[in-house]
C-alpha cells in the first residue's frame, strides 16, 4: 500500500519531469507521425482501438516514439500492462510477471502485455525464457529496440511476433510537436508567453534530425533560460535555438544496423565508380567516429576484389595510404584516407581530395537522409525488411557499370569530385561526367524507382493462411491471371499499404491484395449485399484482422458511400479495379469518386478497362461468300461503335486519362494490349444481341441498314455460329495513375 510519501514523491517526479517526458502522447489522437503503420485504416490503429493486440516488435531509432507508442496501447488496453526495461531486469523478474499473469488469467481472465524496453539488451538466455510464455499466451509481448531485431532479437521471438518499423519523423512532424508543447498549459508552456520565430523554429526541426526528444529538450532549454521581456513574453530568437541545439546527431551504431548498411553503400558506391557517393559515405562514417582503420581494411579487401588486375597500382597505393594514415594522425590523416578511397572509386593517382571535405561539411550542415534500401546490407534482413532488393550489381553490365542511384534522394546530382586536367586524371573526366548525366537521367526516367521502398513491417507466416491466399488468389482464367499480374505490377504493394479493390464480386484482385497487404488493409467494393455475404463466407478461412472490408457501391457514389461509413477517413496507396469505369454511367463522377479515395500524396491507380470501341466485330466473324449485304452490315457495325453521340462506345482509353487529369491527378503510363479468347456463342447471347430491346445490337443496326439486310445477317449468325466456337478479340486499356 502506498504511504502519504509514496504519493508526494510521485507527485515531485511527475512535477520535475523533463519536457519530453510530460508531453508523451496519451491516445492515437495525440500522437504525431509514422502515419505509415498508424493512420486511419491501418493494420496496427485497427488492433490497438480493438484491443486485439499480438506480440508486437518496435523497431526505431531513438526519438521516434517506441516507447510513447506503447504508452498510448497501456492508455488503451483493457489488459494489465506491466514494463520491464531490459537493462535493469533479468529473469527473476520475468518469473514473477509470469506468474502473475498465469494467476491473472485463471482467475480473472485478464490477459497481460509485457512491455519490454530496450529488448535488445536481454541476452540469449533471457530472450529464451520470455519465449514459452509467449507461445502458450500468458502474455503478449511488446519489444522496443533501436537495434535490428533480426539479428539482435531471438528468431524464435521475431517469428511470433509483428514487426513494425518506426521512421525518423519529418521536420513538419517535428514542428507539430513543438507546437504542440507550446500550446498545452499543464504539461507544455501554454501558461507561458512564449513567442517563437519562424526561422527559430524551422532550425529546432532541422537540426532535431527526426528526433522529437531531442527537439523538446531543446525547446525547453530555450524557453527556460530565455528572460521574459516587460511584457513578460519569452521570445525565441535564431539565436536563442542555435544555442539551444548546436550539432546534429547522426545516427551510427557502431556494431549495428547502421555501421553495416554505411559499409555497405560505401562499398557498393566504389564498385559502381561513383566518387560523389564514395565520399558522403566515408564521410558519414568519418563524422560518426568510425575507426579509420577498419575503412582501410576494407578497402585494402577491395582493392583485390573488385579492382584486381585492371589497375595492379590500386593495392600497394592504399597500403602506403594506410601507412601514412598510422605516421600522421588525424586530423591529418582525412587526407590519405580520402585519397585512398577516391583511387578506389577512380583507380587513377588523383590529388582532388578535398571534395571529402566538402561532403564531410555536408553531412554535418544538412539533415541526414537514410542510405536508399538497395545499397542497404541485404545479408541479414532482405527477407524482414527487404534491404538491399533492386541493387544492379555493376559486373553484370557491359563495361562494369550500370547507371544507378547511389546517393540519398535529398543529394541527386550534388558534386563532390571533380577529376582534374592534370596527367591520367584528365582521361577521366569525360566518363566521370558521362556517367553523371546517365545516372540522373535514369532516376528521372523511373521515377525514382532505381531505389525501391524499404519494407517497414513484418507478420509471422500462417502457413494455412497463406497456403488460402495462394488458392484463392490463383483460381483465374488465363486472360484475367494476366491482367491481374500487369495491374499489380504498376505499383509494389507494401505489407502495410492501404489497398482498394473495386471490382471485387469476383474476388480476382481481393484475395491477392490481401496476402500482399497483411500488415495493412484492403477494402472491397462490391456490387450487391449477396456477393458481398459469398466473400465474407470465404474470409471465414482468415483471421478477423486479416479479412477485407466489404463496401456494396455504386461508381458514381463511391466517395459519398465511404463518407456515410465507418471508414470515412481511410485514404488508399493503391487502388485497382477491372471495367470499373467501362460500367459507370457517369465516368467522370467515378473518376472524381476513385480520386477522392487516394493517399493525396503518394497514392496509385492501377486500371484495366476493355474498350468497347475496340471490341471484336460480330460481322467479322461470318465466311464472305460474296453476300452483297455483308459489306454494308460490317461497315455499319464499324459506324456504331464510332458514334460519338453514344455514351457506351463514344470513349477510348485517352478519353479515361483526360479524367483523371481533370480531376488533377498525374498520368503514369497507358499501355494497350490485345487479348483473343475461345468462347461459344449461345442462344442466349443471341438472344440479348438481336432482341426487340431499345439499345440491342439489332436495333442499333436497323438506325443504318436496311431491316432485309439486318434480317440476312441473323440468319447467317444463326446458321454459322450458334454453338460454335470462335476466337473473340477485345482490347484492355492498362493505366497507371498517380
Amino acid at each position: 500500500m502506498k504511504t502519504l510519501f509514496d504519493h508526494a514523491r510521485e507527485k515531485l517526479i511527475r512535477e520535475e519531469q523533463p519536457l519530453a517526458a510530460r508531453m508523451r502522447p496519451r491516445t492515437l489522437d495525440e500522437y504525431i507521425g509514422q502515419d505509415h503503420i498508424l493512420a486511419p485504416g491501418r493494420l496496427l490503429r485497427r488492433a490497438i482501438q480493438a484491443d486485439q493486440l499480438s506480440s508486437l516488435i518496435f523497431y526505431g531509432p531513438p526519438g521516434t516514439g517506441k516507447t510513447t507508442l506503447a504508452s498510448v496501447i497501456a492508455n488503451t488496453t483493457k489488459s494489465q500492462f506491466v514494463t520491464l526495461n531490459a537493462v535493469m531486469a533479468g529473469i527473476a523478474d520475468l518469473r514473477d510477471i509470469t506468474a502473475a499473469a498465469q494467476a491473472r488469467l485463471g482467475e480473472q481472465g485478464q490477459r497481460t502485455i509485457l512491455f519490454v524496453d530496450e529488448v535488445h539488451r536481454w541476452n540469449k538466455a533471457q530472450q529464451d525464457a520470455l519465449l514459452p510464455w509467449v507461445e502458450n499466451g500468458t502474455v503478449i509481448l511488446i519489444g522496443a529496440t533501436t537495434e535490428n531485431p533480426y539479428f539482435t532479437v531471438n528468431r524464435a521471438l521475431v517469428s511470433r511476433s509483428r514487426i513494425f518499423q518506426l521512421k525518423p519523423l519529418d521536420n513538419e512532424n517535428i514542428k507539430d510537436i513543438i507546437r504542440q508543447a507550446l500550446k498545452d498549459p499543464v504539461r507544455g508552456f501554454g501558461a507561458k508567453k512564449v513567442q517563437f520565430d519562424d526561422d527559430a523554429l524551422d532550425h529546432l526541426a532541422d537540426v532535431a534530425n527526426g528526433d522529437a526528444r531531442a527537439a523538446l529538450n531543446a525547446l525547453e532549454l530555450a524557453v527556460e533560460t530565455t528572460q521574459p521581456d516587460d511584457n513578460g513574453i519569452i521570445h525565441i530568437t535564431m539565436a536563442v535555438a542555435e544555442e539551444s541545439i548546436q550539432k546534429r546527431a547522426v545516427l551510427y551504431d557502431r556494431e549495428g544496423d547502421c555501421h553495416f548498411d554505411t559499409i555497405s553503400a560505401f562499398i557498393k558506391s566504389m564498385r559502381g565508380s561513383d566518387p560523389d557517393a564514395t565520399f558522403y559515405w566515408l564521410a558519414k562514417m568519418v563524422y560518426a567516429g568510425e575507426d579509420p582503420r577498419f575503412i582501410f581494411r576494407r578497402m585494402t579487401i577491395f582493392c583485390s576484389e573488385d579492382i584486381g588486375m585492371a589497375d595492379p597500382k590500386a593495392l600497394p597505393f592504399v597500403i602506403a595510404a594506410a601507412e601514412a594514415f598510422d605516421r600522421v594522425g588525424l586530423p591529418e590523416g582525412h587526407y590519405p584516407l580520402a585519397h585512398a578511397a577516391l583511387y578506389c572509386a577512380t583507380a587513377p593517382k588523383s590529388n582532388s581530395v578535398m571534395g571529402f571535405f566538402d561532403a564531410l561539411k555536408v553531412v554535418g550542415s544538412e539533415r541526414e537522409d537514410e542510405v536508399p534500401n538497395h545499397l542497404r546490407d541485404a545479408s541479414r534482413d532482405k527477407e524482414g525488411f527487404g534491404h538491399g532488393v533492386g541493387y544492379q550489381y555493376p559486373h553484370a553490365y557491359r563495361d562494369h557499370w550500370v547507371a544507378q542511384q547511389y546517393l540519398p534522394d535529398s543529394l541527386q546530382g550534388k558534386i563532390f569530385y571533380e577529376p582534374g586536367t592534370i596527367g591520367y586524371e584528365a582521361t577521366l573526366a569525360d566518363t566521370v561526367r558521362d556517367r553523371r548525366e546517365l545516372q540522373l537521367a535514369a532516376i528521372r526516367e523511373n521515377d525514382a524507382r532505381l531505389a525501391p521502398p524499404e519494407i517497414l513491417t513484418f507478420s509471422p507466416t500462417d502457413k494455412n493462411t497463406e497456403k488460402w491466399l495462394a488458392r484463392a488468389a490463383d483460381n483465374l482464367a488465363p486472360q484475367l491471371a494476366t491482367i491481374r499480374e500487369r495491374l499489380f505490377a504498376m505499383y509494389t504493394v507494401q505489407r502495410h499499404d492501404l489497398v482498394l479493390d473495386l471490382t471485387s464480386d469476383a474476388g480476382a484482385f481481393l484475395w491477392e491484395a490481401v496476402r500482399k497487404a497483411p500488415e495493412g488493409g484492403v477494402w472491397g467494393v462490391v456490387k450487391n449485399q449477396q456477393n458481398a455475404d459469398i466473400l465474407l463466407e470465404q474470409a471465414n478461412n482468415l483471421n478477423s484482422l486479416r479479412r477485407p472490408n466489404l463496401l456494396v457501391a455504386k461508381a458514381e457514389t463511391l466517395a459519398e458511400t465511404f463518407e456515410k461509413s465507418e471508414w470515412k477517413d481511410v485514404r488508399f496507396d493503391f487502388i485497382i479495379g477491372r471495367n470499373f469505369l467501362a460500367n459507370a454511367s457517369d465516368k467522370q463522377a467515378a473518376v472524381q469518386n476513385i480520386v477522392k479515395l487516394m493517399n493525396e500524396t503518394d497514392g496509385n491507380v492501377a486500371l484495366a478497362e476493355n474498350i468497347a470501341c475496340h471490341t471484336q466485330r460480330l460481322a467479322a466473324l461470318l465466311q464472305d461468300h460474296g453476300q452483297e449485304w455483308l459489306p454494308r452490315i460490317r461497315q455499319a457495325e464499324d459506324d456504331i461503335y464510332a458514334n460519338p453521340d453514344d455514351p457506351l462506345v463514344n470513349w477510348d482509353e485517352k478519353t479515361l486519362a483526360s479524367y483523371f487529369e481533370n480531376a488533377g491527378r498525374t498520368i503514369k503510363n497507358i499501355e494497350l494490349q490485345s487479348f483473343t479468347r475461345e468462347i461459344i456463342i449461345s442462344s442466349a447471347q443471341l438472344q440479348h444481341w438481336f432482341d426487340n430491346a431499345p439499345g440491342s445490337f439489332r436495333n442499333r443496326l436497323l438506325k443504318l441498314c436496311k431491316e432485309d439486310d439486318v434480317d440476312n445477317f441473323i440468319n447467317a449468325v444463326r446458321t454459322e455460329l450458334l454453338n460454335h466456337k470462335v476466337q473473340w478479340s477485345t482490347q484492355v486499356a492498362f493505366l497507371h495513375i498517380g
